[in-house]
């Protein structure tokens, strides 16, 4: 049966809670009925999907209203968002997901563990190649203790000025005292390299210092994250404020099948090879294979079909490899 694979997956979408996949799932159920000629089942469908929708709206709670927006100075230096994403949504290797897993657990029972005089971990220090997930991280962390995610904007941070970037890094600590969140230094190279690189300034020492006597002080609620792709070239004495130092590697080929698979989930995958999928995406990040899914399901979707073939994933995949290479600096 045609739909077959569609009714599966919506029931496991069902279990799993997963809102979003199981709308689009039910889409694409309508869009294939509507190619085989069933044009009144694929209208009522998208009716009973657009009436569900609407009534889930009317009863959802409304999305949590932090209790101070950024605004000011502030404003200029972090972007807040509410990510929905959890841990569950991400293909981690164990390394990533059990310390992730540990942060969530101590968060959640901090209470009890202060009662004990003990105190949850909330400095973690993420380093790895682009797109393995860092940022995607602490998203995922926002969203498991539905608390705004606070992005740290480097290019209004730092300045050429003498010690206004270590002013504007006190409004930063002083935010997380005070509007619980998740706070994002991405690209957290930009201020925490060693102190005796060659083209150290004395500015970027004062600022380095700065930020390592605020982290030392730093006794919020929130959670500070760093991530950076050259841990190579941090400074020592930072990395040993961070509670943890979480590093992310490029998926092995277990997890590039699975990260196929879940970017793949709507569609009807025809005598799809798996293994040799996953051999032939060996070498991509998973924010690349995940891009190449997409592509092939654009593909299909401008092309009126309604399945995908492993011809289909492996050009997608043999396109990204060859961006790879081109823009890969040369010796």
């Amino acid at each position: 049966m045609a739909a077959s694979d569609h009714i599966k997956a919506l029931i496991e979408s069902f279990a799993a809670g997963d809102e979003a996949r199981f709308y689009r799932t039910a889409l694409q159920l309508a869009a294939s009925e509507a190619r085989q000629g069933h044009g009144k089942l694929a209208q009522e469908l998208r009716d009973t999907i657009d009436a569900v929708k609407a009534r889930r709206a009317s009863i959802a709670p409304p999305r949590p209203i932090p209790l101070a927006q950024p605004r000011g100075d502030l404003g200029e230096l972090v972007t807040a968002s509410y990510p929905d994403l959890k841990l569950t949504d991400m293909v981690l290797a164990a390394a990533v997901a059990e310390p992730l897993a540990r942060v969530l657990r101590e968060n959640r029972g901090q209470t009890k563990l202060r009662e004990h005089g003990l105190h949850a971990r909330r400095k973690l220090l993420l380093v790895g190649p682009p797109g393995t997930g860092k940022t995607m991280s602490a998203r995922a962390l926002a969203g498991e203790l539905h608390l705004p995610l606070y992005l740290v904007r480097f290019e209004s941070l730092l300045t050429k000025f003498m010690g206004e970037t270590a002013a504007k890094l006190r409004l930063i600590f002083d935010a997380m005292h005070s509007s619980r969140g998740v706070y994002l230094f991405d690209e957290f190279d930009a201020i925490g390299a060693q102190r005796a690189l060659p083209n150290d300034t004395g500015e970027i020492r004062r600022i380095l210092n700065s930020f390592l006597q605020f982290i030392e002080l730093d006794e919020s609620d929130s959670i500070l994250i760093a991530a950076t792709n050259h841990a190579e070239i941090l400074d020592h004495a930072l990395v040993r404020r961070f509670d943890d130092v979480v590093t992310y590697r490029l998926p092995v080929a277990v997890e590039v099948e699975a990260i196929l698979k879940r970017s793949l989930e709507p569609f009807r995958i025809d005598d799809a090879d798996w293994t040799e999928l996953a051999r032939q995406g060996a070498g991509l990040s998973c924010a690349e294979l995940v891009r190449a899914c997409q592509d092939a399901a654009k593909d299909a979707v401008l092309e009126d079909r309604d399945r995908l073939a492993s011809k289909d994933i492996a050009r997608a995949i043999s396109v990204r490899k060859q961006a790879q290479v081109q823009v890969r600096p040369q010796p």
